[in-house]
């Protein structure tokens, strides 16, 4: 078969989507590309079990509209496969239908044509949570729901791509998922215009899929990967070898949604450095505060560990709980400081717009995330706001308390708050945000900033871009 895994532009006037492999959807007034390992992999196992694939995406290409119908109708598909969010989804809906056989010749200015028997696909945490909603639009033929849909794709394949909801069982192992085909998958598309990136270019792995906590009310991905699996430790080091001989990639994020600890971890690390890759590239991963010890960070740093992200979400420990984070509030500033000591850039992501948080509660976060920039335990942080997705906890929570402001999917960006917040108003956690944000411009922050990229003057520029950015992103009316 000749299948697309494509990402159709979606313009707009509030940015650029950040869709692919991520986790909380945002507009970005600044655009960054994250490089989509699942997506990837699902291309890379077609192409291996014999079909002609195509893997288009028009957001991370800046492709317009029609440049990009035209390249997916030259390719001629039999099946087009979107990966989908909850923000994007009614975009992607509408897209389907626009293109759907016998609609638009393509002479007129409208979508160039497809073959008449194509069929739509639609994957990710949407449709994992909300699958016959989809499935009842104009031109989808089938949901797969779940998270290991590049495995179940194959199986869908085989069963002769039947109509409807195609439910399947979560892979009891990942150790088949193939070494991604950087080249089918355009990787250079995603090399520079990362914002996690110091060293160019960068690429994109995951040692397990997805968080060995698995736990956080909030996070969509827990519907996904209900389950933690890890590759194997030679597997992921044989890979990060392959990627710096051929592609000369020196810096790599591991996306896994927890990197794996204990035995596995210091394996890992002891295995990149008995090869000398922790003198050639840098790695980055997501981690959770809590679990290390500053033996451990010092481990990761000498086996070329450089970037750490942390999910804070809330200094307030009520929150914490109620999210079910398994994460006390002091260990934040312990773990934070032991990462920094040992050599380790450490980024911090907060959380506003609770419904339960006043304005002492989100004062004590903003306070935090201040404190943590200025005394240097904090490189770099993200604040975003609540957004409860479908088929989390969070979600059914809220829905079951009357806490929702709206069921508009389109309102699910991050532009508008969308848990109801009794106590405090929308202007005033947007103001929280942008305070969080200027506490990179404290005297105390600027001087570890400079002290650590002295002469780095590309690392400012960037910096000051995406400082903009952020507090576009965030100001008031912002809708």
């Amino acid at each position: 078969m000749r299948i697309a895994i494509a990402y159709p532009p979606l313009k707009s006037e509030k940015g650029v989507a950040l869709l692919t492999q991520n986790r909380q959807f945002q507009w970005f007034s600044r655009p960054t590309y994250i490089f989509p390992v699942v997506p990837a992999t699902a291309a890379t196992m077609l192409k291996k079990a014999g079909h002609e694939v195509l893997f288009l995406d028009g957001i991370a290409s800046e492709l317009s509209p029609e440049a990009f119908d035209a390249r997916l109708s030259e390719f001629r598909p039999d099946l087009v496969v979107l990966e989908t969010k909850t923000p994007v989804v009614k975009r992607h809906w509408k897209w389907i239908e626009e293109h759907l056989p016998g609609g638009t010749d393509g002479t007129s200015g409208g979508p160039a044509p497809l073959p008449k028997d194509v069929k739509f696909l639609l994957v990710g945490d949407h449709v994992t949570a909300l699958p016959e909603e989809s499935i009842e639009k104009p031109g989808v033929w089938a949901v797969i729901p779940g998270g290991d849909w590049d495995f179940g794709l194959l199986d869908f394949l085989a069963a002769g791509c039947p109509k409807g909801v195609q439910p399947f069982a979560l892979k009891d192992s990942i150790a088949d998922a193939p070494w991604i085909d950087r080249d089918l998958v355009h990787w250079e598309l995603y090399a520079e215009k990362n914002g996690n990136f110091r060293r160019k270019p960068g690429t994109y792995i995951m040692s397990g899929r997805d968080c060995w906590h698995g736990k956080c009310t909030f996070c969509s991905w827990t519907t996904l990967y209900p389950r933690y699996r890890v590759r194997k430790v030679k597997d992921v080091v044989d890979e990060i070898e392959f990627l710096v001989s051929k592609y000369g990639v020196k810096e790599i994020m591991d996306d896994s949604g927890s990197f794996p600890v204990g035995q596995w971890l210091t394996d890992f690390c002891n295995e990149m450095i008995s090869r000398g890759l922790n003198k050639k590239v840098r790695i980055d991963c997501n981690m959770r505060f809590g679990r290390l010890t500053l033996d451990d960070y010092k481990l990761m740093r000498k086996a070329g560990f450089q970037f750490v992200l942390f999910g804070v979400e809330s200094a307030n420990q009520e929150t914490l709980d109620r999210f079910c984070k398994a994460l006390k509030v002091e260990d934040v500033e312990k773990g934070a400081k032991w990462a920094t000591e040992a050599g380790l850039d450490v980024h911090v992501t907060f959380m506003f717009g609770h419904a339960w948080e006043g304005p002492k509660e989100i004062a004590k976060s903003v306070a935090l995330a201040r404190r943590l920039l200025a005394k240097g335990w904090a490189k770099t942080l993200q604040c975003t706001l609540t957004i409860p997705y479908p088929g989390t906890p969070l979600f059914k929570e809220l829905k079951a308390n009357d806490g929702l402001a709206t069921l508009d999917w389109d309102e699910y960006d991050m532009r508008r708050a969308i848990t109801k917040t009794p106590l405090v108003s929308e202007d005033e956690i947007k103001c929280a945000i942008r305070k969080v944000y200027r506490g990179f411009l404290q005297p105390a922050a600027l001087w570890h900033l400079f002290r650590r990229n002295l002469f780095n003057f590309a690392f400012y520029y960037r910096g000051l871009r995406y400082l903009i950015g952020h507090l576009l992103d965030f100001r008031s009316g912002n809708a």
